[in-house]
Formats: C-alpha cells, sequence, structure tokens
C-alpha cells in the first residue's frame, strides 16, 4: 500500500471567513457532506470566534451538531482562547485546532496579545481539557513561521522558540502556517529541519498559502522534508482577515493530484472532490474558484495510488 497523507480540509473555516457574502447553514452542511463522501476524513467546520467578529462563522455551533452526525468524519473547529476552547468541547468536536501568532504584529492585530502570553495561554487550555472527561487533541497553529505581512522577516530562531515553547506546554500537534503565502521551498526545508530537531514527532504539518504562486511547491518541499499533513481548501478560498495582502490556501483538488500522481494515498476520490466545487459556488456565487487541475480536467493518464 502506498504512504498515506493526512489532508485536512479548512475550507469551511479558513475559506469563508473573508468571504463578502454568508453561505447559509444549509448550504454549509451539504458542501461539507459532498467535502466528506469525496473521502476527506477531517475537516475544520468553522470557528468559534464572537459572532461580531467573524459574522460568516456565527453558525459553527449548529454546523458543529450537524456534522458530527457524519459518519467516520474528524470534526475539528478553530478556538481562540480558553472560553472559545470551552465552548468547542461542550459542542462536541474531535479536535481543536488553537492559532498563536510567531510575529508580534500578527499577533496582536489577530489575537490582541503578544506570543509569549499566548504560551502562558495554551498552557492554561492544556490544563482545562486535562481535567476533563473526553480527551480531544490540540493542534496549535503557528500563524506567520515564515513571514509577515505586517512585520516582514521572520526568523526561522523565532518560529522555533515559539513551537518548543508550545510543545512543552503539553499540545498534541503543531502545524507551521504560511498565513501571508509568502515562504519559497528552501525556507520550508530550512524551517521545518529546524523545528523538528527542537520538537520531535510533534510537528505535524503544514498550512501554506498561494499568495506568491508556491503553495504547491511549499507542499512538495515539505513532503520531502517528512512531513505528512497538510491543509487546504477546496477552490483555494481563504486568507486571513488580520494578515493585510494574504489570499487564499494551496488548493485541495490540485494537492491531492499532485500526491496521487506521486503515489501517495490521501483516500480522497479526486472526481467527487473536484464535483463538490458545485455545491461551493451555489452557495456563493461571487467568490473565485481556483485550482489548475478542476479547469483543466483531469488528465487521462491520472492513476490514483493504491
Amino acid at each position: 500500500m502506498s504512504e498515506y497523507i493526512s489532508i485536512c480540509e479548512v475550507g469551511p473555516r479558513d475559506g469563508l471567513q473573508i468571504a463578502e457574502t454568508r453561505m447559509t447553514t444549509e448550504a454549509k452542511v451539504h458542501w461539507i457532506q459532498a467535502i466528506a463522501a469525496a473521502g476527506v476524513k477531517e475537516i475544520e467546520v468553522g470557528s468559534f470566534v464572537p459572532p461580531r467578529v467573524i459574522p460568516q462563522l456565527s453558525d459553527t455551533p449548529e454546523i458543529v451538531e450537524r456534522c458530527l452526525k457524519i459518519p467516520g468524519l474528524v470534526v475539528q473547529a478553530l478556538a481562540p482562547n480558553l472560553r472559545g476552547v470551552q465552548n468547542a468541547y461542550n459542542a462536541g468536536v474531535h479536535k481543536i485546532s488553537i492559532p498563536v501568532s510567531v510575529s508580534e504584529g500578527h499577533s496582536m492585530a489577530n489575537l490582541n496579545r503578544m506570543p509569549a502570553q499566548s504560551i502562558t495561554m495554551m498552557q492554561e487550555i492544556m490544563d482545562w481539557l486535562a481535567a476533563q472527561p473526553r480527551k480531544v487533541p490540540v493542534v496549535a497553529g503557528c500563524s506567520t513561521a515564515f513571514g509577515c505581512s505586517i512585520d516582514g522577516v521572520v526568523p526561522t530562531a523565532k518560529t522555533v522558540a515559539l513551537a518548543k515553547g508550545l510543545a512543552d506546554a503539553g499540545v498534541d500537534q503543531i502545524m507551521l502556517a504560511d498565513t501571508v503565502g509568502y515562504a519559497h521551498p528552501a525556507q520550508i526545508k530550512e524551517v521545518v529541519q529546524a523545528t523538528r530537531e527542537a520538537i520531535g514527532d510533534t510537528l505535524y504539518g503544514l498550512h501554506l498559502h498561494d499568495t506568491c504562486g508556491l503553495g504547491i511547491a511549499n507542499a512538495l518541499a515539505g513532503l520531502e522534508e517528512g512531513i505528512r499533513a497538510f491543509d487546504a481548501c477546496l477552490a483555494g478560498l481563504g486568507g486571513c482577515p488580520y494578515a493585510p495582502g494574504a489570499s487564499g490556501n494551496i488548493v485541495t483538488e490540485d494537492l491531492v493530484f499532485m500526491l496521487e500522481s506521486m503515489g501517495f494515498a490521501t483516500g480522497i476520490d479526486l472526481q467527487k472532490l473536484i464535483d463538490a466545487r458545485r455545491l461551493l459556488h451555489e452557495g456563493l456565487p461571487a467568490e473565485p474558484m481556483h485550482g489548475q487541475v478542476p479547469k483543466a480536467g483531469i488528465p487521462r493518464t491520472f492513476k490514483a495510488a493504491a
């Protein structure tokens, strides 16, 4: 059997949070169901933030409730602080993602706290979760790990130091996030190597954006460094509302095509995944949809990994 690569679809959260219009709850659920039916095992379905902050995701509690009924799906949601984590836990999510910025400028803009304060907060979160009867893993996303549109260059040592602090606080997994899409393949390799040396297998995966057109190339660089988990977004939507100039995530369809063509198994049916774009377009008809493979069509030479 081919080596397995885990893909978390973040479209229902990252993909929708800066959309100019709101997708209805019913449309979201149907879209998520279609993504799951295509074989995606893990989906970040929303965010437990105050509705006034991101109104596009104000229906997250209902979305979670309905998605928990999808057989075999790992339902993940984002929470920015302890209260959000408590709400996500009580809603029944299977996994909680928590954003923590490496750069001070983005940390203050997005989270209203400094990176060092985030580590202290993370320890409080992990202590609270440890006291609960149900085990819910936490994945910490190190935002702006490769550069920042507010602060500029982010030294590798700063990314590693934050990741080490989060690992020491007890998080289960750490994702390195190229929030603004400034990274290049050599940088991906350097930061992944340095971070793995510091925290070992707690380094779980990469969350990449395609602002400068290097998203898939950066995924390949991560793959070559042993990364086996990626976040991606159907049709390449998304971006952080507090990171000026950031654009969409890497396109799930293109990532699956590359991985399966190379012999890595994702468990995802590429045609069914592309078909799910129709539901996204119906729910958000004004949003541009990206992706080279969906535009070109699946090549006749394509063979999915066994």
